[in-house]
């Protein structure tokens, strides 16, 4: 990724928060990218993390108008084109959506949140075959990604495929970190057990 390497750890642990942590601390650490943006004078983080905010108030018009600004300071800048995507799919921009996912995926081939985002919408608008393409490429770059294989879980279900989605769900909970997302462990547990019973019945 060519990004300032002091603010990515910062983008890092704010793509965790949103994921797996809190509302609060993704706030927390939006503000704290914004602030340190602002100090170092990154015109581009600033725009980055001043879209991240606005997504996190559901302020998705404003946020894309953010993330355009950071990709036209920083072409290569894969998660703006990640998170402008992904504000489009929530405005029900689809065919915008994925020529996003597209775009941030020729600007930065290797960043593995890209190929899971695009995965993850193609499985919602009930392209699960082609959403398995984009979800095991982003387990190539990134073998641990337990949020990737939650999406490969339901997109194998969706298809019919019990036994794979079971193995998929069974890699979630491998590949969570210890002691992080009970919640989680329970929901998926309880779908494994719920899956296992259908393979018996057959």
């Amino acid at each position: 990724m060519k990004k300032h390497c002091e603010l990515l750890e910062l983008r890092l642990k704010l793509d965790d928060a949103i994921t797996y942590g809190t509302k609060k601390d993704a706030f927390s650490l939006a503000k704290k990218g914004l602030e340190e943006s602002r100090l170092k004078n990154f015109k581009g983080e600033i725009e980055y993390f001043k879209g991240q905010l606005d997504i996190l108030k559901k302020n998705f018009v404003s946020a894309i108008e953010h993330f355009d600004s950071a990709i036209k300071i920083n072409p290569f800048d894969g998660a703006a084109f990640n998170d402008k995507a992904l504000c489009m799919a929530e405005l029900g921009f689809i065919d915008e959506a994925i020529s996003n996912f597209d775009k941030g995926i020729e600007a930065e081939p290797g960043y593995a949140t890209i190929y899971h985002n695009k995965g993850w919408l193609l499985n919602n608008i009930g392209l699960h075959t082609e959403a398995i393409k984009y979800l095991t490429k982003a387990l190539e770059l990134e073998p641990g990604r337990a949020v990737t294989y939650d999406s490969l879980a339901d997109a194998y279900f969706n298809l019919g495929q019990i036994k794979k989605a079971v193995g998929a769900y069974r890699s979630v909970i491998s590949f969570l970190k210890p002691g992080c997302c009970l919640g989680l462990r329970k929901e998926i547990a309880k779908k494994i057990a719920q899956l296992e019973a259908k393979i018996k019945e057959k």
